[in-house]
């Protein structure tokens, strides 16, 4: 039947392209994932989808389908996608997703550089909403990004003369943080401080401004690391302009003497800086810890010294360094896991130079 011959025709059509070929824009004529299809219907004026294998579809769809592709499509929609443009994964949060697609689909960024001003410039001006650091309030802040300044800065008035803050772009980064934040569009920017990690919180009601605002972020930083590293390759300098945190989440702690009871607090994994707070909102953490690698002496090890008993949690880790350990207890035995991979995952590879530097920092602070 003429059905069951389109969906053949389909799947050996795309699975060069997608590995999750179960829907289509009969309209771009791109194949999608069924998470990317609900963005779709975002923007059915431009973009109508339907199921591979469960609606029907026409011929002239299926000829179209077949003229067009993804190959075809990306050429033309995203034919000048700036270098440092995030380009989401399916396991980026919505807003990500959703943005890229508009930009790329609806607002046709990628067709002429004229409509990347808002995050190629090297200077953005706006407002957003900032989470107080005393009060948790979200209050309306003027923020500037200067690329010849070489800072993101913020005032607390809208006339202010003097920034409230001044985030050398340097050391900053962006991380989208829906979940921790409670709200779709909520960023979560940090800086160094004094040697030590300083966290503010951000969103903006549209969602283009605030992917605007972390495009520009991105920008900025890839203009600096080129003047810094001026014979890295683009593909080197790419990781280094924004990051995720490796690992964030509870975990109980004890102190120095190892003799004070466990208690809880929020972690944040972040690249080799283990930071933890009172509050996971909290702007600067109660302390930090530096994981070096396997071959300087750092460990992570399951469990807890046979002296030591955790006062509530009882999935313990012992990471191992060259000046102490650090005693941490888990809740349940996957945390322990997934909280020991990622510890691994750092701990195994090689420290660059800049990572003696921060390393030496650390075992000098009061």
């Amino acid at each position: 039947c003429l059905e069951k011959n389109l969906s053949l025709h389909f799947v050996s059509v795309i699975t060069t392209v997608c590995s999750d070929p179960e829907w289509a824009s009969y309209t771009l004529g791109v194949f999608v994932c069924q998470s990317c299809s609900g963005l779709h219907r975002n923007i059915a004026r431009i973009s109508k989808v339907k199921s591979i294998l469960l609606d029907p579809w026409s011929s002239s769809e299926v000829e179209f389908m077949d003229s067009v592709g993804n190959d075809a499509s990306k050429a033309k929609y995203e034919r000048l996608v700036p270098a440092f443009y995030y380009r989401p994964s399916h396991t980026d949060c919505t807003l990500l997703r959703d943005q890229w697609i508009r930009a790329k689909y609806e607002r046709e960024e990628f067709t002429s550089v004229e409509r990347q001003e808002p995050y190629s410039a090297g200077y953005r001006e706006g407002f957003l909403w900032k989470r107080g650091r005393d009060n948790g309030q979200y209050l309306s802040r003027r923020f500037i990004l200067s690329e010849r300044e070489g800072v993101l800065k913020y005032f607390n008035k809208h006339d202010a003369r003097e920034p409230k803050a001044m985030m050398k772009i340097g050391s900053l980064n962006a991380t989208f943080q829906p979940s921790k934040i409670g709200t779709p569009h909520g960023l979560q920017i940090t800086y160094l401080k004094d040697n030590s990690t300083r966290n503010i919180f951000v969103y903006h009601e549209e969602g283009k401004e605030i992917v605007d605002w972390f495009n520009a972020i991105r920008a900025a930083r890839f203009h600096y690391l080129q003047v810094a590293f001026p014979v890295a390759a683009v593909s080197e300098l790419l990781p280094k302009l924004t990051r995720n945190f490796i690992r964030e989440g509870y975990m109980e702690k004890t102190g120095p003497k190892q003799t004070e009871g466990f208690k809880k607090r929020w972690f944040t994994l972040d690249d080799r800086r283990l930071m933890y707070f009172k509050d996971l909102l909290d702007a600067y953490a109660r302390g930090e810890v530096f994981i070096g690698s396997k071959e300087s002496g750092y460990t992570a090890l399951p469990g807890l010294p046979p002296n030591i008993q955790s006062s509530h949690w009882q999935f313990g880790i012992t990471i191992v360094t060259p000046d102490r350990n650090f005693l941490f207890a888990c809740e349940t035995e996957r945390d322990q896991k997934h909280w020991i991979t990622a510890f691994e995952t750092v701990i195994n590879r090689p420290m660059l130079p800049q990572d003696y530097a921060v390393e030496a920092f650390f075992k000098h602070k009061p």
